[in-house]
């Protein structure tokens, strides 16, 4: 691999996946020339083209080829999502370009800052954004990779200095030990991306992989229950931090947070669901060892907005509530419920679920079904592929005959908004990590309009 002072122009290959385009701002923001190709137009991507970055939605070879002329000063990012049968990727294998994985490319980046990391099946993304805002208010001049699109900053890139480095580690395809973190933190373990791993125990083994690349195991945070070495977190005394005496006013959460060296008292959060709570104590510990004054800290969290996708409200009245999450674990779903009885113990809950991957859908129908059955009703739309080709029998009619609810169905995406309109729920919940989010504003003006 060349220097990268020595590339003038990179060529992203996926650039509207959420950690890639973090990358392409990096690079757009340090003066490279910054170039790409995704399959569809997102809002994403066209944020990105606003910004001044070239992008491509068709497999041209003859333009790629006009483009990346100077082989000798051209960089390629792929992701793995991208098919090895793409055409512009074979073009790029096949004339012998640079190229590297999103995530050798992060950790060339990060490797000689002083690194954050936050690792995990899920609570990452929220946890990264978190810790991010805390540093950010804190007068850290930070560089910061998240995998969602902060509320507080409209971006998933901040580049403020090189003090310290945010970034979210991806345990897809094992990237995250591509990175060298100084502290760092789990939040979950929950069997996932099984299709990668094979079994939940070599899934744990890489974690302990990524655990193993902190210099210092009190560096180390952990959510409770999870068999590792470092800094419990947690609701239980036993934990190293602790997360007590919770209560909730007017829809944001306040707590105490104990430390091995004090208690954090009458803390403000306004996200909802526990799950939430265990994530700005993550962010907040971490913060906290990283040096920054733990009053400050403590304030700081009171302003943060959430992450898009990441229980975001679209419309919120007195008749009706639109939220839009991305939970595509069973884990994740069972959050979002309990999160939204907290806040709406009295209405009716429609959960409208976009499975994401047929791998994921056949390792845990049976979880699936669990998770989703306690809502007052089920919608599901079909499953949305990604990366992958169908499984035989592995369809969302299948999953639908495993949950255990009255109120269930399986609807066409085109029917969607009537079916929404005839269920006459008071909260209505889209969640999935495909592309629900595009019905959005469909259901938000036919919601309004009949409010």
């Amino acid at each position: 691999m060349k220097s990268l002072e020595n590339i003038s122009t990179i060529y992203f290959l996926g650039i509207g996946g959420i950690g890639m385009s973090a990358i392409a701002r990096y690079f757009h923001a340090n003066g490279k020339h910054v170039m790409g190709y995704d399959k569809t137009p997102t809002q994403l991507t066209k944020e990105l083209q606003e910004e001044g970055i070239d992008i491509t939605f068709k497999k041209e070879v003859t333009k790629i080829s006009k483009q990346l002329k100077d082989k000798e000063h051209t960089l390629i990012i792929y992701t793995p999502a991208v098919s090895k049968e793409n055409l512009l990727y074979q073009y790029i294998v096949e004339h012998n370009f640079s190229i590297l994985k999103r995530a050798e490319i992060l950790g060339l980046i990060t490797k000689d800052i002083p690194t954050l990391a936050v690792a995990g099946t899920h609570g990452k993304t929220t946890t990264t954004a978190i810790l991010a805002h805390i540093l950010k208010q804190c007068g850290v001049k930070l560089t910061a990779f998240l995998g969602g699109i902060s509320e507080n900053y409209q971006t998933n890139f901040i580049n403020d200095g090189n003090e310290a480095v945010v970034v979210e580690a991806d345990e897809f395809d094992r990237s995250f030990l591509q990175l060298s973190p100084n502290i760092a933190s789990i939040t979950s373990m929950d069997a996932d991306h099984l299709d990668i791993y094979g079994s939940k125990n070599e899934l744990e083994n890489s974690f302990r992989e990524f655990v193993a690349k902190v210099p210092n195991q009190e560096d180390l945070f952990f959510a409770e229950g999870l068999n590792l070495q470092g800094n419990s977190i947690g609701f239980s005394s036993d934990s190293d931090y602790v997360i007590s005496d919770i209560s909730i006013h007017n829809g944001s959460y306040f707590f105490d947070f104990k430390t091995p060296h004090e208690v954090l008292k009458e803390i403000e959060f306004s996200l909802p669901g526990k799950h939430n709570l265990m994530n700005a104590a993550m962010a907040l510990a971490m913060a906290i060892k990283f040096g920054v004054d733990s009053a400050k800290a403590k304030h700081s969290l009171a302003s943060f907005k959430g992450v898009r996708r990441r229980f975001t409200y679209h419309l919120r009245t007195e008749d009706k509530v639109l939220i839009e999450d991305y939970a595509h674990h069973p884990s994740e779903i069972n959050a979002v419920y309990q999160a939204v009885r907290e806040m709406y113990p009295n209405k009716k809950v429609l959960a409208i679920f976009q499975p994401h991957l047929f791998s994921r859908t056949q390792d845990f129908a049976n979880e699936f079904a669990t998770s989703l059955s306690p809502f007052d009703a089920v919608m599901l739309l079909e499953i949305y592929p990604a990366r992958e080709k169908p499984i035989a029998g592995i369809n969302s009619k299948m999953l639908l005959d495993k949950i255990d609810n009255e109120q269930k169905s399986l609807i066409d995406r085109e029917l969607l908004v009537d079916k929404i309109k005839e269920a006459s729920a008071e909260v209505i919940l889209l969640l999935g990590a495909g592309d629900i989010g595009d019905e959005v504003q469909k259901i938000k003006i036919a919601l309004n309009h009949e409010s």
